[in-house]
């Protein structure tokens, strides 16, 4: 059993509660948010937990094994800091910070001290991805050609309404950042890395915001494969993911959490089942199993002494497309990775 603090109250934070009233294997043993006020609610609707009042009563309480830091990305230096100096292990939501070089020095922080880093990134945990992840790797289905990649959500404007949410200071960025970094970072780990890109990325009308709500891209892969993307919050009522990957023997399409393959000899499988993922106006509607099963890894990887499903590291991964995908768009040039 490890015993986890909880860091930011913010949406994220009831699924958080889902996932640990739903395991046996941790236990939420405290929650800590800037205003008493937030922690108040929080411990309203959630009993049990202590009610911490400050980062460093966390850092120092020797019943806490790691923390969960879901705070915006442009709180968690300092955050990050104290924790690793006195030992807690850190598991952080997406992203692990606002720019690839301030999420590669979190990353130098927690190894320095040396402290586990794990990042959520709950996509890789869906049966359908890791089905696929597997029939990949026996080589099956060939090798890859082309990747088509879709985030078709939806956020109406009071969802940017919120001080701080969509501008380059508090998140980093928009839809990339925010939204479309899940279905990145599956892709990439189905895809292997991508090496040039070539994007437009745009802030439509339907959405006042200092960041991106659209981008639209071509990609070229290590592998030699090209693909496209397309991702906003601006597709109204919101629509699936998709990840669309065309194989030598078959097409694999992986849409939410269903995965359907096309072989070439005219047989058509499917696996998984169809469930919400947040892409529509509620950004929560979606199950907390996902977050529970990289919590569950996160705990077992400490037991064992292993690294987590998704470390710190792996994550700079889709952090470095993004920045190739965010220079490309500003510059109107293809952008080497």
């Amino acid at each position: 059993m490890k015993n986890a603090a909880l860091i930011g109250l913010g949406m994220v934070s009831r699924t958080f509660a889902d996932a640990f009233a739903n395991t046996t294997t941790m236990k939420l043993v405290g929650v800590h948010a800037r205003t008493a006020q937030s922690r108040t609610a929080y411990l309203a609707k959630y009993p049990g937990p202590k009610d911490y009042a400050s980062i460093g009563e966390i850092a120092r309480d020797p019943n806490v094994d790691f923390a969960i830091l879901t705070t915006p990305p442009n709180a968690r230096l300092e955050i990050v800091e104290m924790l690793a100096a006195h030992g807690k292990h850190i598991l952080m939501e997406k992203p692990v910070e606002r720019t690839l070089e301030a999420a590669t020095e979190l990353c130098q922080i927690c190894e320095g001290h040396g402290i586990t880093l794990g990042i959520v990134l709950q996509h890789r945990t869906r049966p359908s991805a890791i089905k696929l992840r597997q029939l990949i790797d026996t080589g099956d289905l060939g090798a890859l050609q082309m990747a088509e990649i879709r985030v078709p959500w939806w956020r109406d404007q009071n969802y940017y309404n919120e001080p701080g949410r969509g501008t380059y200071d508090r998140d980093g960025g928009g839809v990339l950042l925010s939204q479309a970094i899940h279905t990145l970072d599956l892709a990439l780990s189905l895809t292997g890395p991508a090496t040039g890109v070539t994007a437009m990325t745009a802030t439509t009308g339907l959405h006042q915001m200092e960041t991106e709500d659209m981008v639209a891209a071509g990609l070229r892969f290590a592998n030699g494969a090209v693909g496209s993307l397309f991702t906003t919050t601006a597709a109204f009522p919101g629509h699936p993911e998709s990840i669309s990957l065309y194989f030598d023997r078959a097409s694999a399409i992986l849409e939410g959490s269903t995965l359907t393959l096309h072989h070439h000899s005219g047989e058509v499988e499917t696996f998984g089942a169809k469930a919400a993922t947040g892409s529509g106006a509620d950004p929560m509607a979606f199950s907390s199993d996902r977050h529970r099963a990289i919590i569950e890894d996160f705990v077992d990887a400490l037991s064992n002494d292993r690294p987590p499903m998704i470390p710190g590291r792996a994550a700079l991964e889709v952090h470095r497309l993004i920045k190739a995908l965010e220079t490309s768009g500003k510059t109107g040039t293809t952008t080497q990775i």
